[in-house]
């Protein structure tokens, strides 16, 4: 690692083995062998698990002077989370970019290594950000190393390098233990101890002491087989009962003090009457020390020392340790003191905690503030004001992604007799649980109860769980129990009706709930005037990133122009704000648009970002924006293999949208392919249930014409533009009619067939739907060449396979090229530039590079260090021997 790192590059390790195994000796070892690198420390403490970013906190205060040197976004993310400023709750992948750029920056005058231990007591905003930034460490000299102890585990870290660090040699085992037991030791004892031990150092270290020398002779009064860290905790227990009384009240005291400040244990002491000679026999047996900080020999030796105490000793030292922290420089600490330090329920306590948990969201660890809030409803006595409690402790889980917790508050709650309110809030966060965890399933009706309860306490988010009902039940589709969508819409249509002046979101609701429970047509006017609303410039930005997909989605569905700015909006704001939860979403519905128009070249890169984005913040979203560009560009294998693979997915999860989605790309990639029956069959699956899809179904019905005239079944082909003239007429718009008109030719003959390709053509030529375009002129001109007009076949084809070539759609342009030779005209291929000598990440830096981002942009884009981008574009600039970005948006 060491070597690696003073070369320029980075690395992440964890660390894993028992309690007392060696794990923290072997980080003081490479801490001494880093000569020439910065060391920076940090730790977990049990006892600050609920302090959100404590962790972090610890490892990033040595270089927060170079804070100011990352991007502005960054670093208020940074300040909010350590409560150095107020702003929003910064979204916590955000934060990681922010430590990201900081270590990379710290590490720019010398390499960096960053040493965590006793990571499984990492508070969990800090365990989440430091894992993410270990998975995109590049070329910044940093290395982040974790020990972590087994058989516990940090979920956050798992799929990063992995050392086991294992026991000593039965032959070094009994070394060990032979330099610190003076005297003959049984030979069974001997073997005893080092079988049990597993060669664990500490143990062998630990367990003799306190053992009389005939015990150790022969065996005498020799603990059971205990698990090993309890069998460490004994000895160490044994170890206390000599002590004076004082002395092991100090311990205590040291033991519940997580920060190790020394000054704050003796100020505690001090109100507990402890005096300073106290501490001499815990010191004169190196079980303390005590110098800038209090460490104790080994974390067990802290943790034996806190459960051999008593409760009412364990609440004495926090009550005094309460005392002495600042409440205003400190004040969650001293809260969770006094809440650990109460012996019966408190109300004063309670709220104390209840204003931590709020500082903890703000700060955007919603972990924590669910543990202030469990911890002050368990400290509350009204049954009411504890319900409430709870339930807000179970809706800071859940927007921490611990559904498992959220649900168990959940089960809390429920238990005590709960009023109207509370149970309609118990009943929403079910259902946003369940939709959150499985976009199928139960979502949809919990989400309707949950809605028809909130009507008469609260018309505003009565609307908007309607609306999240909607959304649901869309996703789920044909895989709904009853009516589905239709039953959702009803109920959403007779919701209590908005205030005036209604929202966009309002707008949006109703104009759904129309069109799924009264007629596409009907639903059209209330939706066009939703999605002017979403181009508002006074538009919250809480509600643009909650609704703006589900508007452009409705502008998609009736063909109307603002789908592409819906689109650009959304990917913005996810980007401006940090919310990168929401931008996996965002940059699905930017690639699906850039396919649309043609633009198959932006919507890679897109993929590329996307992909990167998911593995970041492992995000489970269909790859609708890569089914479409596979799709349309007609690349079989690929194409074949994802959609499969899609289906699948999709299929177990129960989410209807993503099924009827794959279908419709499984149409357009067997079009292109001239797969007309594997088309047919594909298209039909959407077609089949229209009413229940949740989802547009004109893609699939202008797929369906296509390969059913081509296959021969004219009745079904005429059924289905039925259909789809329906739907178009009420669309109105050039992009609806000139697919109509273009189907409608399919099935026409003569005169008629051919105004219908020319008003196609001409209405898609206003249109940006390039791609449908190109495919009218294609179909007109297969229609010529049959018709035997050849110079007007020539004319239309050429123009379709030099669009088709130009926007990289493959299997298109090959059935252009097919149809050109067929009317005896000579093919020149179109020669493509190709930079196959880069790695994938590297064609992304370039294109974004090309395109005029900056470093630090390309970085937030692709979750890596400006660091990282600047060496990858020193390798780009060689491979393709230019040297400067203007060289390289020219290539």
């Amino acid at each position: 690692m060491l070597e690696a790192l003073r070369a320029g590059g980075s690395r992440a390790l964890v660390m894993r083995g028992e309690p007392g195994v060696g794990k923290t000796a072997l980080l003081d070892d490479l801490a001494e062998r880093a000569t020439g690198c910065q060391v920076v420390h940090a730790a977990g403490v049990q006892s600050e698990m609920e302090l959100a970013f404590a962790g972090l906190h610890q490892l990033c205060a040595p270089m927060l002077e170079r804070v100011d040197q990352i991007p502005s976004p960054q670093r208020e993310a940074l300040h909010t989370a350590f409560g150095l400023s107020r702003g929003p709750a910064p979204d916590r992948f955000l934060i990681g970019l922010a430590v990201l750029g900081l270590l990379a920056e710290a590490a720019r005058s010398r390499p960096l290594v960053c040493v965590v231990d006793d990571a499984q007591w990492l508070d969990r905003a800090s365990a989440q950000v430091l894992a993410f930034v270990a998975r995109r460490l590049g070329a910044e000299s940093v290395a982040l190393v974790f020990a972590v102890r087994m058989p516990d585990g940090v979920a956050e870290l798992a799929r990063l390098p992995e050392l086991v660090v294992g026991g000593l040699t039965d032959a070094d085992a009994r070394a060990l233990l032979g330099s610190v037991v003076r005297g003959p030791l049984d030979e069974r004892v001997l073997g005893r101890m080092v079988a049990e031990t597993r060669g664990n150092p500490l143990a062998l270290l630990e367990l003799p002491r306190g053992l009389l020398p005939a015990e150790l002779a022969g065996g005498f009064g020799m603990p059971g087989a205990a698990a090993l860290p309890q069998q460490i905790e004994d000895s160490f227990r044994r170890q206390l009962a000599p002590l004076p009384d004082d002395t092991r009240q100090l311990l205590l005291l040291a033991a519940a003090e997580p920060v190790g400040d020394p000054v704050l244990v003796w100020r505690a002491a001090q109100r507990l009457g402890i005096t300073s000679g106290a501490a001499a026999p815990a010191v004169g047996a190196e079980m303390l020390e005590i110098g800038t900080h209090v460490r104790f020999r080994h974390p067990l030796l802290r943790s034996a020392i806190y459960r051999a105490a008593t409760p009412e000793e364990r609440r004495s030292v926090h009550r005094a340790l309460a005392q002495v922290t600042d409440p205003e420089a400190d004040p969650d600490r001293r809260a969770w003191h006094r809440a650990e330090a109460a012996p019966t329920p408190d109300e004063d306590v309670a709220s104390e905690l209840e204003r931590s948990a709020e500082r903890a969201r703000a700060r955007g660890g919603p972990a924590a503030a669910g543990a202030f809030l469990e911890r002050a409803a368990a400290l509350t006595r009204d049954p009411a004001r504890r319900t409430e409690r709870t339930l807000a402790a179970a809706q800071a889980m859940h927007q921490a992604g611990a559904p498992d917790s959220a649900l168990r508050l959940l089960s809390l709650a429920e238990a005590t007799p709960l009023g109207e309110v509370p149970h309609a809030h118990v009943d929403l966060l079910r259902a946003e649980i369940a939709f959150a965890v499985n976009r199928g399933g139960d979502a949809a009706p919990l989400l309707l109860k949950a809605a028809e309860q909130l009507e008469g306490i609260d018309v505003r988010l009565a609307r908007e769980t309607y609306l999240d009902a909607l959304s649901a039940a869309m996703f789920v589709g044909p895989f709904a129990a009853g009516s589905g969508v239709r039953k959702a819409a009803e109920a959403a249509r007779d919701a209590p009706q908005a205030p005036h002046p209604p929202r966009a979101a309002d707008l949006l609701l109703d104009g759904l709930a129309t069109r799924y429970a009264d007629g596409f047509a009907e639903g059209i006017p209330v939706l066009r005037q939703a999605l002017q609303g979403f181009r508002g410039t006074d538009l919250p930005e809480e509600e643009g990133l909650r609704w703006l997909w589900l508007a452009h989605v409705s502008a998609v569905d009736i063909w109307d122009g603002t789908w592409d700015e819906h689109s650009a909006r959304l990917v913005e704001l996810a980007r401006d704000t940090g919310a990168l939860t929401a931008l996996p979403l965002a940059l699905s519905m930017r690639i699906g648009m850039h396919v649309w128009v043609g633009e198959l070249g932006a919507a890679a890169s897109l993929i590329e970002e996307l992909e990167t984005v998911t593995e970041a913040t492992g995000s489970h979203l269909a790859p609708y924006g890569a089914l479409a560009l596979v799709a349309w560009r007609g690349r079989e294998a690929e194409g074949t293999a994802l959609i499969e693979a899609t289906l699948e997915e999709a299929a177990r999860r129960g989410e209807g949208i993503g099924v009827a989605y794959a279908h419709w790309t499984a149409a357009v990639l067997y079009a292109g392919l001239g797969r007309y029956e594997d088309a047919l069959a594909a298209a039909g699956q959407v077609t089949e249930h229209p009413h229940e899809m949740g989802v547009s179904t004109w893609g699939s019905l202008v797929e369906l014409v296509e390969a059913a005239t081509r296959t021969g079944d004219l009745g079904r082909a005429a059924d289905a533009l039925q259909s789809l003239t329906r739907l178009t007429r009420a669309g109105g718009t050039d992009w609806a009619l000139g697919l109509e008109a273009r189907s409608r030719a399919l099935l026409g003959d003569g005169p008629a067939a051919e105004a219908d390709y020319r008003e196609a053509i001409d209405r898609l030529s206003r249109t940006r739907v390039r791609g449908e375009l190109a495919r009218a002129q294609l179909l007109y001109g297969e229609w010529l060449r049959r018709a035997s007009r050849r110079l007007d076949a020539r004319e239309q084809l050429r123009t379709a396979y030099n669009a088709f070539t130009a926007m990289e759609m493959e299997a298109f342009a090959q059935r252009a090229e097919r149809e050109l030779l067929a009317t005896g005209e000579h093919v020149r291929k179109r020669s493509v530039s190709t930079i196959s000598d880069l790695t994938a990440q590297e064609v992304q830096i370039a294109r974004l590079a090309g395109d005029g981002l900056t470093n630090a942009e390309i970085a937030s884009r692709l979750f890596i260090s400006p660091r990282t981008v600047e060496w990858h574009l020193g390798r780009i600039f060689a491979k393709l021997e230019i040297t400067s970005r203007r060289q390289l948006q020219r290539r």
